[in-house]
């Protein structure tokens, strides 16, 4: 029987090279381009110098540990994973940097390799070196969790996760949770960052199906494993493995094109063992290598990184997000949840599908072999190969399983293995994979003047906003459909919402009135009540109550808006002293939106509004 997980808090000391005070005076930096979206770093302090001298440092650190993994959190450094070990195989999964040495290379000056760096709302994360908020306890099934979480003050959203270790699991279970605390929408992308260390025995595991990767805003393509063309300048027309280490002489970024598999991994063919992120791809469509490249330049940045840990691979897994910069709307007060699993895996190499419990490799010459590895306790199951084999294992974590047969003129394409338990379906894998087709590389937004629609001025609008363009401006576009048509109501409301997140709230009133004109110039009860909200907003933060009143109500017309018009509703009651009307619409708005508000404690914030 497995001994319960445990959690603990100690001090511990690493060498660090430590960075100096931040910059007194705030920075801008309105046109700074950063991971190919834009370097604004106000109003987070700017530090441009490191320490050349090395000290030993007291740090906090949380550990979770079971019979199989223990895991080392640093809270002090955003909260990221800095050691993550198997205890079956004596092997650090996760890159183990053992000295904090950072480079200016972070959106904010400091950053450090290794581990799992986790960068939210955007990448790499601005307060990836500053501390947050954590707790941990022990739970009644013997697993033990520890949370951490920040408000990050660039757009006042909080990121929350809860890293749990079960007593009979091999992997790291990651529950995320994101909150947009404002009354906009707000974007984020949301990418894990953990670092593998690297030699010429290690590669990139990639699902069977991805036979195309992208750079930074798809701006290039290449084909994989094998590149036939040019990618990052280097010439692989002989055809290079471009997922193995030793083959990326320069600093080099792919994310998947697409796959329908919901793993990602890297993998020592030396010390037979690797990592896989397992996450519903449905969610988690981001699968990303970076390496600095195994020349002289990759060389030099490894010495400004580590005294003694060598190179690394980035194994970026991505939420909401396929690319860098690919960012994804929050809506106003939303909540969203969702869940990854890190974990170590040994022997298969190759992985050709992957859950959290499961992993399997399939090899067809002479021999039929079919590679199991075990992360959860699975007991008695089946695996059968098409229809003509059946052979029971009993599954226990972390050990691994493997059974030959003969082929009889099989290739991989006509074999389907099936792992089955009690006749459930526990994994499958069809070696008759979809290939995706080779996508073609993303074209700039042409210039305002350049657009050929209206639509194509609103879309081209938000996608600079959403995107954070560094140095395109989303009100030349909104601008220029204006003096076409004054009457679009879609970049009407969009112009107007730029303007009020800037603080320009007067001047947004119109805006929203002339698209709350035109949406219910023919129908007075519209498909959206964003405009209404929007127009309310304007009103409620210029103290025209009474009006942001009728607004906020025909917005609760709208599914889309309903719980945030009764937060609003609310609001104003409670500021008129109408607490029971106040607490009647924060009923309603909990309802439609528990989530939030309820972590919001909205019935206390009423009582503030009244004062």
């Amino acid at each position: 029987m497995n001994t319960k997980s445990k959690v603990w808090e100690e001090t511990v000391i690493i060498p660090t090279y430590e960075a100096a005070k931040p910059d007194k005076n705030p920075l801008f930096l309105e046109k700074r381009v950063y991971q190919g979206s834009s370097g604004k770093v106000y109003p987070h302090p700017v530090i441009d110098k490191i320490s050349d001298e090395k000290i030993d440092k007291e740090y906090k650190a949380v550990f979770l540990e079971n019979d199989y993994l223990k895991i080392m959190i640093l809270p002090e450094l955003g909260g990221r994973v800095q050691r993550a070990y198997d205890k079956t195989r004596n092997y650090d999964f996760v890159y183990y940097n053992q000295v904090i040495k950072p480079a200016l290379v972070g959106l904010a000056g400091p950053w450090i390799s290794g581990g799992i760096e986790f960068n939210w709302p955007q990448h790499h994360r601005p307060s990836t070196f500053d501390e947050v908020n954590y707790t941990f306890f022990e739970n009644e099934d013997g697993s033990a969790t520890v949370v951490v979480s920040e408000y990050e003050n660039m757009f006042h959203t909080k990121g929350e996760t809860e890293f749990t270790l079960y007593p009979d699991k091999a992997y790291l279970e990651l529950k995320n949770h994101l909150f947009n605390r404002t009354p906009v929408k707000q974007t984020f992308l949301w990418w894990a960052n953990p670092a593998v260390a690297v030699n010429s025995n290690y590669r990139s595991i990639f699902p069977p199906d991805v036979t195309a990767v992208m750079d930074h805003g798809k701006r290039d393509v290449s084909t994989f494993p094998i590149a036939t063309g040019t990618y990052y300048k280097v010439d692989y027309s002989r055809g290079v493995d471009i997922s193995r280490y030793d083959n990326l002489p320069v600093p080099t970024s792919y994310m998947a094109a697409k796959s329908d598999f919901d793993f990602v991994g890297g993998y020592d063919d030396g010390v037979k063992a690797g990592l896989l992120h397992i996450a519903d791809h449905h969610i988690s469509p981001g699968k990303k290598q970076w390496t600095w490249g195994s020349g002289d330049f990759g060389k030099a940045w490894d010495r400004n990184l580590t005294d003694e840990d060598g190179p690394y691979f980035e194994l970026m897994t991505g939420c909401f997000t396929d690319n860098q910069p690919d960012f994804s709307y929050i809506a106003p007060f939303e909540a969203r949840d969702f869940t990854q699993y890190f974990m170590p895996y040994h022997d298969l190499g190759q992985v050709h599908n992957a859950n959290k419990d499961l992993s399997l490799h399939l090899d067809v010459s002479d021999m039929i072999t079919v590679t199991l590895y075990c992360s959860g306790t699975l007991g008695k199951c089946d695996v059968n190969i098409n229809k003509f084999y059946k052979k029971s294992f009993d599954f226990q974590c972390a050990n691994t399983y493997k059974l030959s047969i003969p082929n009889n003129n099989l290739k991989i394409e006509d074999i389907k293995i099936t792992v089955t338990k009690d006749g459930r379906e526990i994994l499958t894998f069809d070696g008759n994979v979809k290939k995706h087709d080779i996508p073609e590389p993303a074209k700039a937004a042409p210039l305002p003047q350049d657009c050929k629609t209206n639509e194509d001025l609103y879309l081209y609008g938000t996608h600079i906003e959403q995107y954070r363009h560094a140095t395109r401006r989303a009100e030349d576009y909104y601008l220029e459909g204006l003096r076409r048509d004054k009457t679009d109501m879609r970049l009407n409301n969009a112009y107007g919402m730029l303007l009020f997140k800037k603080g320009y709230i007067r001047e947004s009133e119109q805006y929203f009135r002339n698209a709350v004109e035109k949406q219910t110039r023919s129908n007075p009860n519209p498909i959206s009540g964003e405009y209404y909200y929007n127009l309310g907003l304007s009103l409620f933060y210029q103290d025209r109550l009474n009006e942001a009143f009728d607004a906020f109500y025909k917005a609760v017309w709208n599914a889309d808006t309903q719980a945030n018009a009764y937060y609003f509703l609310a609001l104003i009651q409670s500021k008129f002293g109408n607490t029971e009307s106040a607490f009647a619409f924060t009923d309603k708005a909990l309802i439609f939106n528990a989530r939030n508000f309820a972590a919001m404690n909205l019935k206390s914030l009423l009582t503030g509004a009244r004062q």
